[in-house]
């Protein structure tokens, strides 16, 4: 770049031609990630008085690593403000695409000649993680719950007011008849019923006490439940644990030669894990993430800086197929550095596990991933630092018991998809840390999903489709007596193709063969079981084929589906059952369910749905599931939150008991608010935004959702920019102990919650506004204050606070 001080005018193509020339540009040699000999070289092109400038998202791994070698940059911030002087050595944090050498004297390198590739890092504002957002998925029809007024049906949103002054409303049926309207900024009072039990919903009547004692009866038994929770984790968080250190060269060096863009998500959750691992108690968070969101490589970063410190790792998965796919891939991300990576299933013979675990015992092992086969008595660490658990919900109550005293001692990672009801529990109440990874990786696309009766004609076209391009395809019976018979008829089918056979009753060198063939290119379809359900990544594989899908469970069709999709191509998922057979209500809904998800990051809703076709069960005991079903899932989930809340604010010195406050404060102003059809058409999208403004607790949130509304659907109408408005007016009227906030006639009423003490002097300095002042409430003249009633209200908001 040339700087506005050296401008240099061009007065002519022969000048411009006289520039060219004398600035000479050639490609800057790649060293591909061979540092070594990239550190060496600078040392030569040094030593000659060149100058050498270096543009990385890792200046200061490489600061660190050109210093052990005596050769010491400046670092640059931002842009540089002259030429570098001969001998030089300038780093720049950032990026561009490639580098060069000018005149043969100046080098310029970035990422792409150091490293192999480019990467572009996101940095975002850190907040922290939000609760999961699972009850918002509503849509004309389903059961709703409000927290004041009970179940109901939600019949869709109107919009209600005059020319002046119009928002939009949540339409609610009642029993016998009965309506609610809820306006769209107390849309966070209502949520997405789901029962303990498949029985078909009692709808509550407005104006009885029913709902009132029914809420009061669930308060009092999740009282209970939230004691006997924290005492399930009141022993974690006294015990004693291992801190971390920092995060060393190496972490850097490992976290740099990650091939993908990682997610804004990705970092911040990585960051969360870390942090907890250097608190000196043992760590227990929850990772949720959709199939193929990056949860293995922040476990694997995790497993690394634990190693770092001499501890060792456990990864527990539920099959020996994914046991294998994570012992290739942290082989391949480690084989950089001294870490030995051991596997422990049946694909190892009785041998080899002796001698694995005998050196687990030793201490040379630093990372075992294994099945459930780690946790047999035999299998004893000599220092194990961190424990890492692939979807939890597939390991039976006696695991889970055995991972529950380990909980108390070692720091713990999981990951999930989709959760059981109990998992979910644990994390929306706060007993649990929790992370969430909802942002997909670059270039996913949803995988277009099919639900049709078996054609042999339709299974043709989807494999040929698949091979045409190059692909291979995932061809799913869940019976092992006849999945021989099926591979024939699909042979018989498509002739040209390579098909194998993969079950969990092959032996293991049979079944590890057929596994690598495919996972290489050697097969192009595979009929298989439900072996490849959990985290196996081919991503050349894009057409999955599921032969009698009502026979599989929700979560498991979802888990499925996630086996393809993986990459950049579109996938195809086909979800087939028997020709004229007659499937159940049950299995209809699951395959209505899957067909309908196609959103990427639908596995929340999807475990959601699933526990309201089967029922979300007992939580910690029978007794919890009558209170469930009589508040319903979310409302359950909320109470049980405040009481653990509540427990643990007692516990602290400065307690102070609080008051629940039902009712919300109302804002209801003289403009039009709300969200337009035209600006965004599809219902249930307007209805989870009213919902995420509605949740707001800070101008920041409020600032980025703002910024999101403009990049995703362009210029904001004025609708919208009064609705923002409204939810910052909010935002002041709950610090400041307003009540509410309505229009009458002409003025603009705000009622004070009692006991708040006004300045009447501050107050009576705007009555030229139009401003009259009650005992308990404050009146504002719109009409007479003119187009500046909005900054007057800012204004009297801001002395009720400052009072």
């Amino acid at each position: 770049r040339i700087s506005d001080k050296r401008q240099l005018e061009l007065a002519s193509w022969e000048d411009s031609k006289c520039f060219e020339e004398r600035l000479k540009f050639t490609s800057a040699l790649s060293y591909a990630g061979q540092l070594p000999s990239y550190i060496e070289s600078i040392k030569q092109l040094l030593s000659g008085k060149n100058r050498v400038i270096i543009i990385t998202h890792q200046a200061t791994r490489l600061s660190e690593l050109l210093a052990d070698e005596d050769i010491f940059a400046a670092n640059a911030q931002g842009e540089l403000e002259k030429m570098p002087t001969d001998g030089s050595l300038t780093i720049l944090n950032g990026a561009i695409t490639g580098g060069w050498v000018m005149n043969g004297d100046t080098y310029l390198f970035t990422d792409t000649e150091i490293f192999g590739f480019i990467k572009q890092r996101r940095y975002v504002k850190k907040h922290p993680v939000a609760r999961l957002k699972v009850f918002e998925d509503i849509n004309p029809g389903d059961c709703v719950v409000h927290i004041e007024h009970g179940i109901a049906r939600f019949a869709g949103i109107t919009q209600m007011g005059n020319s002046s002054s119009s928002i939009e409303y949540m339409v609610l049926e009642y029993a016998a008849g009965d309506r609610l309207y809820v306006p769209v900024d107390q849309i966070d009072r209502v949520g997405r019923y789901v029962g303990a039990s498949d029985k078909t919903t009692v709808l509550n009547r407005l104006g009885t006490q029913d709902w009132v004692k029914t809420r009061q009866k669930a308060q009092k038994s999740v009282e209970d439940v939230a004691e006997e929770l924290l005492s399930l984790y009141a022993s974690r968080d006294m015990a004693p644990g291992f801190a971390f250190s920092p995060d060393t060269v190496w972490q850097q060096e490992l976290e740099a030669s990650f091939p993908y863009m990682e997610t804004p998500d990705q970092i911040m959750v990585q960051e969360e894990v870390k942090e907890d691992m250097a608190k000196a108690r043992p760590m227990d968070r929850l990772i949720l993430g959709d199939v193929g969101y990056g949860k293995t490589e922040v476990a694997l970063r995790a497993a690394f800086k634990a190693v770092m410190d001499n501890k060792q790792v456990a990864v527990l998965v539920p099959t020996t197929v994914l046991a294998e796919q994570h012992f290739v891939t942290f082989m391949q991300r480690l084989s950089a550095f001294p870490v030995r990576v051991e596997v422990l299933s049946r694909f190892r013979t009785s041998k080899q596990q002796r001698n694995i675990i005998e050196r687990l015992k030793e201490g040379s092992v630093d990372i075992c991933i294994g099945t459930h086969r780690l946790l047999q008595k035999d299998v004893v660490f000599k220092d194990l630092g961190l424990l890492i658990i692939d979807e939890e919900q597939r390991f039976g109550v006696a695991h889970k018991e055995y991972l529950k005293n380990i909980r108390k001692e070692v720091d713990v990672l999981t990951l999930s998809a989709t959760p059981i009801p109990r998992t979910l529990h644990m994390s929306l109440v706060g007993v649990r840390d929790m992370s969430t990874i909802e942002t997909p990786p670059d270039e996913r696309l949803p995988v277009r999903t099919f639900v049709a009766e078996y054609d042999g004609q339709l299974v043709k076209e989807a494999i040929l489709k698949e091979l045409e391009r190059n692909g291979q395809v995932f061809f799913v019976h869940n019976r092992v007596q006849s999945i021989g018979m099926v591979a024939e008829k699909v042979g018989d089918l498509i002739p040209q193709a390579r098909i194998a056979i993969a079950h969990g009753r092959m032996s293991e060198g049979e079944l590890e063969t057929v596994m690598t063939d495919f996972s290489q290119g050697r097969i192009d379809v595979l009929v298989c079981t439900t072996i490849i359900e959990s985290g196996l990544d081919v991503p050349n594989a894009n057409t999955l084929i599921i032969n009698q899908s009502d026979k599989f469970g929700l979560t498991q069709l979802y888990q499925l589906r996630g086996r393809v999709g993986r990459g950049a191509n579109l996938a195809y998922a086909y979800f087939l059952y028997d020709k004229g057979k007659r499937i159940t209500p049950e299995a209809r809904q699951r395959l209505n369910a899957i067909y309908e998800a196609t959103e990427l990051g639908s596995g929340m809703s999807i475990a959601l749905k699933d526990m309201e076709i089967r029922g979300a069960g007992n939580l910690l005991g029978t007794s919890q599931s009558g209170h469930i079903n009589a508040v319903g899932f979310s409302m359950y989930t909320r109470l049980l939150g405040e009481a653990v809340a509540d427990i643990r604010a007692k516990q602290q010195d400065n307690y102070i008991p609080r008051i629940r406050q039902m009712s919300p404060t109302t804002v209801d102003l003289p403009i039009q608010a709300f969200i337009p059809d035209q600006f965004i058409p599809d219902v249930s999208m307007r209805l989870n935004l009213y919902h995420r403004l509605a949740d707001i607790k800070s101008e920041d949130r409020l600032k980025d959702i703002t910024l999101e509304l403009s990049d995703r659907f362009g210029v904001i109408p004025q609708e919208v920019s009064h609705l923002l408005y409204v939810i910052s007016i909010k935002l002041k009227a709950v610090r400041a102990g307003v009540k509410s906030i309505i229009t009458d006639d002409n003025q603009i009423v705000i009622r004070l919650v009692e006991g708040i003490q006004l300045d009447k002097q501050k107050v009576a300095a705007l009555s030229r506004n139009g401003i009259t002042l009650g005992r308990t409430q404050i009146s504002i003249g719109h009409k007479k204050s003119g187009k500046d009633w909005q900054k007057v209200l800012e204004r009297v908001l801001d002395i009720i606070k400052l009072t």
